[in-house]
């Protein structure tokens, strides 16, 4: 057992259910202390006490652990550290985290971004940053982790046609989806997000580079997170934040602030998608047929009825998750159909210019 003081790491995200856990972790040492991951660096681990952040690194057991079932310590993550005779400190036990946030890369290989979160801020520019495609990879990634979405379009005091874009996204996203569009350098704009900042929650922010994350980080947290603008041309932003760090607010709540990743596919099922898109799954009900896959299906209620772009993203998902689901042998398989199909193509072609 592991005694802590729960007001103390409650200014972390400490919270009853990982307080419950924490009473069950077997750890012998009796100068052993629960903290938080708040930084993963290449030779060592921030952890933090409540009070303040302490390097730390993984005992060899635990490491051995972990590698062999496939898993990393991640900003958010709760765990067991005890002093050695040096002054250092090494982490003996993780405590297994309520939710992760956690995207596939393009091999198919899992990611996690961020553990133990209850609400993920989804933050775009209203500039050249501005794809409502994207933002849909962003909620279904919340959602299939079961964190609550919210979204904060950011630049609202530098963009145009505020209101127009405000409208594409109420339409385009589900009703119960939070939107806001704001100027994230400003105390005044983001005290909106209050109710979300209560003590002992934990906020995620994702977005791409310079969509605002670490001003609002700062505005929210007087983290000092290094800022930059955006390529002049094309929008993109520079890289400023290069590592996930977890920053502490006033209000008792903290920020777990990221890298901007251009890459994002869900680490979702096709079901979980399907409640992204709660939209086309009512009306996919009423079509004519149960497998309709709406392209040119007659009597297709989905067609017409759903903005076409947002139609085209939900495919797209839906293969990626389709994807991610497959079995080796089912990859394998799917491989040689496609090369078949390929190679059927390229010989009447051959036949044609005979």
């Amino acid at each position: 057992m592991i005694a802590f003081d729960f007001a103390q790491l409650r200014l972390i995200g400490l919270q009853q259910a990982i307080a419950a856990a924490a009473t069950q972790l077997d750890v012998s040492s009796p100068t052993a202390q629960l903290m938080r991951v708040s930084a993963v660096h290449r030779d060592s681990i921030g952890v933090h006490d409540g009070t303040r952040e302490h390097p730390a690194h993984i005992l060899p057991s635990l490491l051995h652990e972990q590698q062999a079932q496939d898993k990393v310590l991640t900003v958010g993550d709760w765990i067991a550290a005890e002093p050695d005779p040096h002054g250092g400190l090494w982490i003996r036990a993780h405590l297994s985290p309520v939710t992760q946030i956690a995207r596939r890369s393009n091999d198919g290989r899992r990611q996690v971004l961020a553990s133990n979160v209850d609400t993920a801020l989804l933050v775009m520019g209203l500039d050249e940053d501005f794809n409502p495609r994207r933002l849909e990879r962003y909620l279904a990634i919340a959602l299939a982790a079961q964190v609550s979405p919210v979204v904060v379009l950011s630049k609202a005091d530098l963009a145009d046609d505020v209101g127009g874009k405000l409208a594409q996204l109420r339409h385009r996203l589900p009703q119960h989806v939070p939107l806001f569009a704001i100027d994230t350098r400003h105390a005044y704009d983001v005290a909106i997000l209050e109710p979300w900042l209560d003590a002992g929650q934990t906020l995620v922010l994702l977005g791409s580079s310079g969509a605002g994350k670490s001003s609002l980080t700062n505005t929210l947290c007087a983290a000092n997170q290094t800022t930059n603008g955006v390529r002049h041309g094309d929008g993109r932003g520079r890289h400023t934040t290069t590592a996930r760090s977890l920053h502490l607010c006033a209000s008792g709540a903290c920020i777990i602030d990221t890298p901007g990743l251009r890459s994002w596919r869900a680490d979702a099922d096709t079901e979980t998608l399907a409640a992204t898109f709660d939209d086309i799954a009512a009306l996919a009900a009423t079509c004519q047929f149960r497998d309709c896959r709406h392209a040119s299906e007659p009597g297709c209620q989905v067609r017409g009825a759903v903005d076409a772009d947002r139609l085209r993203n939900y495919h797209k998902l839906l293969r990626d998750a389709r994807r991610i689901e497959e079995t080796p042998l089912e990859r394998i398989t799917a491989r040689a159909k496609w090369k078949t199909i390929l190679k059927a193509g390229l010989e009447r072609g051959k036949d044609k210019r005979r």
